[in-house]
Order: structure tokens, then C-alpha cells, then sequence
């Protein structure tokens, strides 16, 4: 072998890590340049995402978005809310047309494995349907027959399925490829049943049917769901900054903190708040964020507990229970990781 081309291998390892040119940016770095966050959300799902009567996006999901652009931009109000439909959300985060997709998306394998990161769960629920009380159904085992309206591009089309296949109900799918349309039809009496998840179902119930107490809603099945908010494969650092935004939504609450008391644990000698509040560093920069990023989210939105409660809880229009959504020491499913 000639002796220059044994340094072919080394030569070509090098080259490996000079810069590429015209290399794409880090989703950071793009969201910093451009000023601001760009966030799918639903086309009207009061609770979790909908323009109020002064334009201002309000929501669960929505405040999910704003707490991440207080990490990145400092600014709860650096965010361009996009309403999707269930076929529009995910090619729209695969395609880079939004930065983060929080718009009532459930956690499955196959989305996970393709093209999909999964954050942190922002919200458990289980699918319901809804139907007119008059029909007099209750309960999915009641339903054979019955006509459902589905929005396409959601995962309740293979719910509806698995149901009328597992109780031999021979359920007609009505299948409708916008929000807006679905429900129309459902309340226009086009479909016996409406399907969603359950937290969404009494949301439309509570803020478009012509009587709330006109209908019902029941589990679909006995599972639950994790609704979650997803990133693009193929960046890891913003996978991580979403997925610690969330987390510091909760562990804030197993802390005790609020967005009126956080000041008042300058002076904590608890290690773990310490780290949590930036006081002692390590846990900004391994995100590329500022040190303080959990105090400034809280600062701005609250905690977990509060951002339930004015969107879902007792404080809003819909006066959800928490149920699955308290924290693991109250019973429920939501666990603060460790911010260490």
C-alpha cells in the first residue's frame, strides 16, 4: 500500500468534524433568531387552546407554548399560535412549518417512530364519546349501530374500530378532515355520537351545544391516554428544553411553589430548590438556557396546579376535576423529575 493512502482514513475522520456548510440550525437557534416561538395548535378547544374575545390564545396547551418561550426568549407573549387539524399537526412539526406541537397529541409507538419526540405528558384523559341524552345510551356497550363522527388524522379512528370490533357494535364511522366540520355535523344530527377525548368533549359540550345538560359523555374504553406535547426528531437540545419546561411546571407544584410565593425562596437552604430556582448553577447551562429558566417560567405562569385549575379546574368555564392529572402524591400520574 502506498503510505499516503494510509492517512486516507485519518484524513477523512477529520474532515468529519470541520463545520458543514449551509449545516441547518438547532431549533434553539432558529426560535432565538427569528424572535419568537412558532406553536400548532387546535382550531377552538376552549380549556386547551382557543383565541378569547380579544384574540389572546389561552389554554392548557397554550400555556404549555408560553411557558417554553420564557425559557428560550424571556417573553410568554413570543409566540405564534397555527390551528391545525388533525391531518395538518404532525406533517406541519415533521416539515418544520411549527417549532412544538402540544395540540392534544397522544403519546403512541407509531407517531414516537416516525418523526415524532415525545416530551412530557401535559395531560392524562381517557376517549369518550358524546351522544344526545335523549338517546337514552350510557355506556359503549349500548351503542350497536350507532352512527360516530371522527375528525380523520386523530387516533380515535382506530378507537372507534377497536370498540365496534371488541363489542361486535358495528359502528358507522363518519369520517370529516376538520374540527369545525366534525362537530357541525355531530350537533346538526348527522352522527348519533361524537368522539374525542373526554376533557375535549366537555369542553365542546360547555361552549357550543345548544344545551349542555342535552347530552352525555362516557368512556370509549377503560385506558388512558397521555396527552403530550412533541418536538421533531433530530435535535436532542430542544427535545430537552421542552421537555424541562414542562418539568418545571410540575415540580414546581411538588415544591410548593407558586407564581405569588417564589420570591420568597431566595434565601432556601433545600438543595433540590436551590438547583430548581438557578440558585446554584448547572442545570440552565446543560440546556443552553439561563440558569434561572424554571424561576423565570413559574414567575410568569405559575405551576402545573394553577395553569389546571384557570383553564380546567374549578377557576374555569369547564370545572374539571383533576382527577388523573393531580400530582403522584396526590394520587395522580403527574411525576416531577429530578432537576439535578
Amino acid at each position: 500500500m502506498h503510505p499516503g493512502l494510509r492517512s486516507l482514513p485519518l484524513l477523512a475522520a477529520a474532515l468529519t468534524l470541520l463545520p458543514v456548510a449551509g449545516q441547518a440550525q438547532s431549533t434553539l437557534e432558529t426560535v432565538r433568531e427569528r424572535g419568537r416561538l412558532i406553536c400548532g395548535s387546535s382550531q377552538g378547544a376552549v380549556g386547551f387552546g382557543a383565541p378569547d374575545s380579544n384574540g389572546y390564545w389561552r389554554g392548557l396547551d397554550v400555556e404549555t407554548c408560553r411557558a417554553v418561550a420564557v425559557a428560550v426568549l424571556g417573553d410568554r407573549d413570543a409566540v405564534e399560535f397555527v390551528p391545525l387539524t388533525g391531518q395538518q399537526r404532525i406533517p406541519a412539526l415533521q416539515t418544520g412549518e411549527i417549532d412544538i406541537l402540544p395540540r392534544t397529541l397522544t403519546w403512541t409507538l407509531q407517531r414516537d417512530g416516525n418523526g415524532l419526540n415525545f416530551t412530557t405528558p401535559n395531560y392524562y384523559e381517557y376517549t369518550g364519546f358524546m351522544m344526545p341524552r335523549e338517546l337514552g345510551i350510557e355506556r359503549v356497550q349500548d351503542m350497536a349501530g350507532a352512527s360516530v363522527c371522527v375528525q380523520t388524522g386523530s387516533t380515535t379512528e382506530v378507537v372507534v374500530n377497536d370498540v365496534s370490533t371488541e363489542h361486535d357494535l358495528g359502528l358507522n364511522v363518519v369520517v370529516f378532515d376538520n374540527t369545525a366540520a366534525t362537530r357541525q355535523a355531530f350537533f346538526s344530527g348527522r352522527c348519533d355520537a361524537l368522539i374525542t377525548d373526554a376533557a375535549g368533549l366537555a369542553s365542546i359540550r360547555a361552549t357550543e351545544a345548544p344545551n349542555p345538560d342535552d347530552y352525555v359523555i362516557f368512556p370509549a374504553t377503560r385506558y388512558m391516554d397521555a396527552l403530550t406535547p412533541a418536538v421533531r426528531h433530530g435535535d436532542d437540545q430542544w427535545l430537552d428544553i421542552v421537555t424541562w419546561s414542562i418539568q418545571a411546571l410540575i415540580a414546581a407544584e411538588q415544591f410548593g411553589i407558586t407564581q405569588d410565593n417564589i420570591d420568597s425562596f431566595a434565601e432556601t437552604t433545600d438543595p433540590r430548590i436551590r438547583r430548581f430556582l438557578g440558585l446554584d448553577p448547572g442545570n440552565g447551562q446543560a440546556l443552553g438556557l439561563g440558569e434561572d429558566f424554571a424561576y423565570q417560567i413559574i414567575r410568569a405562569m405559575g405551576n402545573y396546579g394553577e395553569m389546571f385549575e384557570r383553564n380546567l379546574g374549578m377557576d374555569s368555564p369547564l370545572r374539571l376535576e383533576r382527577g388523573s392529572n393531580r400530582l403522584y402524591s396526590d394520587g395522580g400520574l403527574m411525576f416531577p423529575l429530578a432537576f439535578q
